[in-house]
C-alpha cells in the first residue's frame, strides 16, 4: 500500500507543522496508525505522541469524513467505509533540540520522523515518501533517496529505513570531505560554534580512514555528521548513514573538551559496523512498541565505546598518554559505583530498559553503565587476546570476523554469540574469561591486565612535596536544595551509610556549625578521616541529629603507567595495541 507524508513547516508559529498521511489503496474495513514507543539506539521509553492534536480523516477526494478514534495512547484507529484513497491530517509540537528530536523554529526544522510520523499496522516494512513543505530559502539535509517530482520529496524502503535517516532543513553550514572517495557531509546547525572548520573537515576525515582501516572496508555510499551546535548538549545518536549530535557551542576550544566531541564523533561513526550492521537479532527489524531487551548491548556501546577511543589513538588525534588517561578516567568513573560487580553486564544490558535510562536512590549501589563496564572488559579482552595469540590476533580481528559473517550479510547476533565469534576468529578458549567478566561478576582486574601490555593500574600517587591530609569522606552524593546540600545517594558501605544518612536528607551543619551547600563538600574535607562529625540535617522536615565518623576518601585519579621489568611479549602487546613502542618508567626525580 503506498504511503506518503507530506510535512508543512512554513508557519511554525507555536513550534507546530501540519502533517498529512495519505493512504491509497486500502482495502481493509479499518486502518490502525501507532505511533512508536522508543527509537533505534536509545532504549528508553519515551511518550513520543504527546504532541499530536487534531486527528481526522476523511476520502481524499474530500467526498466523506471518515470516523477516527484513539484505541490506545499510542494507536488511532480509521473506519474506512470502504473507501479506497484517504488522507489523515493532525499537528505535532515539536521544540526539543536534543539527538532524537522533532525541533520547529522559525529558522530550522530537525526531524526523526519517529517523532512526527506514525506507522500503518501491518505495513511497516512498505515503502514511504516524505513530501516537505518549507520555507523557499531554507535548504534540505537527510540521507533519504531524493523522489523527483515536487520540491523536497523523499522516499524510504521501508518505516525502519525512514525513521532511522533524520533530517535538517533550514540555512546549515555543510561542509563535504571524500574520506576513500565517498562523500561526507557536515552539517553544522546553530549560532556562535567555535570550531574551526578546515580542521572539522581534517579530523573528520581521519576518524572515517581509521575505521574504515579498522574493519578494512566500507558499507557506505555516503554519510552525513548532523552537528547541532547549542547552549545545552545532549549527546549523539547514530543512524545507518548518518549521525545526529547535540554539542555545546563552545566545545571545541580548548583541545580537553574537542577531544570530548571527537570521541563522540568517533563511537557515533563506529556504530555504522558495531550496532547498525553487527547487530542483536532482536534489533531490526524493529518492534517499536515495547522494550525490547537484549543481553549484547555491553558489546554494540561498550566496546564501540572502546574501539572509539582506539580509533582516535590510531588516527593520532590522542597521544598515547593522552589515550592512556582517558582509559583511566572511565576506570575511575566504574570502580565509583559500589554496585560495579552486583549483577553482570549482560543483565545490565538486558534491564537497560528499566535500569540506565530511568536511575534513582539506590542505582549506584545496584548497579553500574554497562557503557563503562563494556569498554573495561572490552580492553581486557583486548589485552588477552593479544598476550596469547603473541600479537597474531586481537579484539580487531574479532570485529572483523563479525562483520564478515553477521554485519555484510545482515545476518542477526544470537544472544551469547559474541563468544563463539570471538573464538573462531582468534584460535582460543575463552569461556573462563565470558564466564567470569561477562556472565559473571568478578571484579575486572585491570593491574592484571595492563600487565600483559607492560603497564600497571592503579590510583595516582600523590606528588612526592604533596603533604596536605586526608581529605575526610562520608561516601553521599548531593545537590543543591534551596543552599543546602540535599543527600541524593548515599554509597554503599561508606561511612554515611553505616551512620544512616537518607537520600533526601538536607545537611544543615557539621558539629554544630552552619554549612550552606556552596562550602559543603571543602567543609567535609577539612574533617580527616575517623573524625567523629555530629550531622544535622532536616529529613522529610523534622530536624535530626545523626553521628558520624569520616572515612577515608577513595582515589579521585587512577592512571596506567609503564610497568618496571615489562617482557618482550608484553612490550610488543604494548606496540601493537596502541602504535608506540613500550617506554621503561622513569625514576622519580
Amino acid at each position: 500500500m503506498p504511503i506518503r507524508y507530506r510535512l508543512d513547516a512554513r508557519a511554525p508559529e507555536g513550534h507546530r507543522v501540519a502533517v498529512a498521511i495519505d493512504l491509497t489503496d486500502v482495502t481493509a474495513p479499518t486502518l490502525d496508525l501507532i505511533w512508536p514507543s522508543w527509537v533505534p539506539g536509545s532504549y528508553h521509553l519515551v511518550n513520543y505522541v504527546r504532541g499530536v492534536r487534531g486527528m481526522t480523516a476523511r476520502a481524499a477526494d474530500g467526498s466523506a469524513t471518515l470516523p477516527i478514534e484513539r484505541v490506545e495512547p499510542e494507536r488511532w484507529r480509521v473506519t474506512t467505509r470502504g473507501v479506497r484513497n484517504l488522507s489523515v491530517q493532525y499537528t505535532v509540537y515539536g521544540h526539543q533540540m536534543i539527538d532524537e528530536a522533532l525541533d520547529v523554529t522559525s529558522d530550522h526544522l530537525f526531524l526523526n520522523a519517529a517523532l512526527a510520523f506514525p506507522w500503518v499496522d501491518g505495513h511497516l516494512q512498505d515503502p514511504v515518501e516524505l513530501q516537505l513543505q518549507l520555507p523557499s530559502d531554507w535548504r534540505v539535509v537527510t540521507e533519504l533517496e531524493a523522489a523527483g517530482g515536487a520540491p523536497h520529496t523523499y522516499r524510504a524502503p521501508n518505516y525502519d529505513a525512514f525513521v532511522d535517516s533524520p533530517l535538517d532543513a533550514g540555512h546549515p553550514l555543510v561542509l563535504t570531505i571524500r574520506p576513500g572517495g565517498i562523500p561526507h557531509r557536515i552539517c553544522l546547525c546553530g549560532e556562535g560554534g567555535n570550531y574551526e572548520s578546515h580542521r572539522l573537515e581534517e579530523d573528520l576525515g581521519k576518524i572515517v580512514d581509521a575505521s574504515t582501516k579498522l574493519i578494512g572496508e566500507s558499507p557506505l555510499t555516503s554519510y552525513t555528521f548532523f552537528v547541532h551546535v547549542n547552549d545545552v548538549p545532549d549527546g549523539a545518536l547514530e543512524h545507518a548513514t548518518s549521525n545526529s549530535a547535540v554539542v555545546h557551542r563552545r566545545i571545541f576550544v580548548p583541545a580537553e573538551r574537542y577531544e570530548i566531541f571527537l570521541a563522540t564523533q568517533s563511537h557515533e561513526y563506529f556504530h555504522l559496523w558495531n550496532v547498525k550492521r553487527i547487530r542483536p537479532k532482536v534489533l531490526g527489524p524493529f518492534d517499536y512498541t515495547k522494550a525490547v531487551p537484549t543481553g549484547l548491548l555491553w558489546w554494540m556501546e561498550g566496546t564501540t565505546d572502546y574501539f572509539s577511543d582506539l580509533i582516535l589513538r590510531r588516527a593520532d588525534l590522542l597521544s598515547t598518554r593522552k589515550y592512556l588517561e582517558a582509559a583511566a578516567e572511565i576506570a575511575r568513573r566504574f570502580l565509583s559505583f559500589p554496585g560495579r560487580n552486583a549483577i553482570s553486564v549482560e543483565e545490565l544490558s538486558r534491564i537497560a530498559w528499566v535500569d540506565l535510562y530511568q536511575p534513582f536512590e539506590e542505582t549506584p549501589n545496584q548497579s553500574t553503565s554497562y557503557y563503562t563496564k563494556g569498554y573495561l572488559v572490552s580492553l581486557a579482552l583486548d589485552l588477552e587476546i593479544r598476550h596469547r595469540t603473541e600479537t597474531k590476533a586481537s579484539l580487531e580481528t574479532v570485529v572483523r570476523r563479525l562483520w564478515t559473517e553477521y554485519g555484510k550479510p545482515g545476518r542477526g547476533l544470537e544472544e551469547g554469540e559474541i563468544q563463539a565469534v570471538a573464538e573462531r576468529a582468534t584460535g582460543l578458549e575463552l569461556g573462563d574469561f565470558f564466564d567470569r567478566y561477562v556472565r559473571g561478576t568478578t571484579e575486572l582486574d585491570l593491574d592484571r591486565f595492563a600487565q600483559l601490555a607492560g603497564l600497571t593500574f592503579g590510583p595516582r600517587p600523590k606528588p612526592p612535596d604533596d603533604d596536605s591530609p586526608e581529605p575526610g569522606y562520608l561516601g553521599i552524593r548531593f545537590d543543591d536544595a534551596g543552599g543546602w546540600a540535599r543527600i541524593t545517594h548515599v554509597l554503599l558501605d561508606t561511612p554515611g551509610y553505616r551512620a544512616g544518612l537518607s537520600p533526601g536528607d538536607e545537611i544543615v551543619a557539621l558539629n554544630g556549625a552552619k554549612i550552606p551547600y556552596a562550602k559543603f563538600e571543602k567543609e567535609l574535607e577539612s574533617f580527616p578521616p575517623g573524625t567523629p562529625v555530629d550531622v544535622t540535617l532536616f529529613r522529610r522536615g523534622y530536624l535530626r541529629h545523626v553521628a558520624a565518623t569520616t572515612g577515608t576518601s577513595p582515589p579521585k585519579k587512577y592512571r596506567f603507567a609503564s610497568r618496571e621489568g615489562a617482557d618482550a611479549l608484553a612490550q610488543k602487546v604494548h606496540q601493537d595495541w596502541l602504535g608506540t613502542a613500550w617506554e621503561a618508567p622513569k625514576p622519580n626525580p
